[in-house]
């Protein structure tokens, strides 16, 4: 018996949990300090909007929310790494990769309290609305991808979805389109640990999540979501391949999730308390903290102030979400149909009587 074929998938980490180098041959993205300190300062303000965000929703002024939280340095430098014309296919809690890109706070507001006007973006409008239905963003990636290739384009499509996600057909269908017509498209995987109540062990059996793209014959790495410098030079691999015509990439992002799925979620129910003690030693601002610190490049007086300005800017978001007017009741069936359908505009005229008459 011969050998047909053979892989294998790097792992990238360059920052342990207690933020020492575990190399002394730093990425490219550790060049430039005061870039990495700027991307710490947008971690911090991604983490206090999380906490405003949840906290709305507990006082009844959100719909159901999903948080980010210890996903800080995944969506940051995910967002960091990508061109503006580029194209982005989002989940649902991507918040620092859209922030990044030009989305603003009030927008995830307007969106989880229900208005669709918060997927209108004000910048980045070549992105894709948030998706709740799991992985049908990959395939969203894959078409912008294509056209970008039959175009000539020298733009990237970059999708993102979970661990659970990449069980879905819709993320084999990407991969395969990727890998058929050789296509610049990044699928990130983010391997939070839990597809919602479902435990990483029973997702997949396989090794990693990574090595799924090989079967469509795309270029795959696993590398260290909570490492900010491994999530940068991950990307800058892809990316630069997929920009050279090189092909797609598939990168799973390894991380956990420290907070419920969902504000609708009770994560106590079938997550030990002890794993998610033990998570919160490996989260990402406490590891970039560290060694910023050890290079004189932050102080606990920086953190201070800059939170304070944190507070001040997600106020002024929130604020900006509860002042916007609600839309007409109308609005629900006015950007659907072309030509709406006879029974379709019988209820909206029903809506409409039924909001004058209250």
């Amino acid at each position: 018996m011969t050998l047909a074929a053979s892989f294998e998938i790097q792992y990238l980490q360059y920052l342990d949990p207690d933020g020492r180098l575990l190399d002394d041959a730093l990425p490219e993205a550790a060049r430039d300090t005061r870039h990495l300190k700027d991307l710490f300062k947008r971690m911090l303000f991604v983490r206090a909007f999380d906490g405003k965000a949840v906290a709305l929703q507990r006082t009844g002024k959100l719909g159901t929310y999903a948080s980010s939280l210890g996903h800080e340095a995944t969506h940051v430098g995910i967002g960091a790494s990508m061109q503006a014309d580029d194209v982005f296919a989002p989940s649902y809690r991507e918040y620092g990769a859209q922030f990044m890109r030009g989305v603003r706070p009030r927008d995830v507001l307007l969106y989880w309290g229900g208005d669709e006007r918060g997927n209108d973006y004000a910048d980045c409008r070549q992105d894709y609305a948030w998706s709740v239905p799991i992985a049908t963003q990959c395939l969203h990636a894959a078409g912008a991808a294509l056209a970008f290739r039959l175009r000539g384009q020298a733009q990237i499509a970059v999708g993102v979805c979970g661990d659970g996600g990449s069980s879905k057909a819709d993320f084999y269908a990407a991969i395969n389109s990727a890998g058929a017509y050789r296509l610049p498209l990044v699928l990130c995987v983010i391997n939070n640990g839990w597809a919602i109540s479902l435990p990483r062990s029973a997702q997949t059996g396989a090794q990693t999540l990574a090595q799924k793209g090989i079967a469509g014959g795309l270029y795959c790495l696993q590398a260290d979501g909570n490492d900010l410098l491994a999530v940068l030079e991950a990307m800058r691999i892809a990316g630069e391949r997929a920009r050279n015509g090189e092909g797609g990439s598939v990168i799973e992002f390894v991380t956990y999730r420290l907070s419920d799925h969902t504000t609708a979620d009770d994560a106590r129910r079938y997550r030990d308390d002890a794993e998610v003690k033990a998570a919160w030693q490996h989260e990402p601002l406490l590891r970039l903290r560290r060694w910023l610190q050890v290079q004189d490049l932050w102080s606990e007086e920086e953190e201070r102030a800059w939170l304070q300005e944190c507070d001040a800017q997600v106020a002024a978001e929130v604020d900006a979400y509860l002042a916007t007017p609600p839309q007409p009741v109308e609005a629900m069936f006015d950007y659907l149909y072309a030509d709406p359908p006879t029974d379709l505009l019988a209820q909206r005229a029903a809506a409409i009587a039924s909001e004058r008459g209250r």
